[in-house]
């Protein structure tokens, strides 16, 4: 099994700034790529941006510029700065990996998700 722990989520002023955690967790020989989505309250969740093994970055619109996503693969870990936050970027944040497990082949895990709350 496979387990994403997201950190880093909260209450922020708009025009601040947060940065989130996703760490994985268990029975796998490599992940592939990890991402990063957020699903707003009556919304679909939507890909706010994804990067490969190798570094290679995509983002959504909405967050270019803005949002910068990394990963430190000794640690199995994506990051997610988030800077100039605006209102329209509360959501729950979630944690995506794309998994070369031991047990299950390669397959997708979320994480549980992590508010963010950005104010007016």
């Amino acid at each position: 099994q496979v387990q994403l722990v997201e950190s880093g989520g909260g209450l922020v002023q708009g025009g601040g700034s947060l940065r989130l955690s996703c760490a994985a967790s268990g029975s796998f020989f490599s992940i592939n790529y990890m991402g990063w989505y957020r699903q707003a309250s009556g919304k679909q969740r939507e890909l706010v941006a994804d990067i490969t093994s190798g570094g290679s970055t995509n983002y959504a619109d909405s967050v270019k510029g803005r949002f910068t996503i990394s990963r430190d693969n000794a640690k199995n870990t994506v990051y997610l700065q988030m800077n100039s936050l605006k209102p329209e970027d509360t959501a729950v944040y979630y944690c995506n990996a794309n998994v070369d497990t031991v047990v299950v082949g390669t397959r997708d895990y979320w994480g549980r998700g992590t508010q963010v709350t950005v104010s007016s």
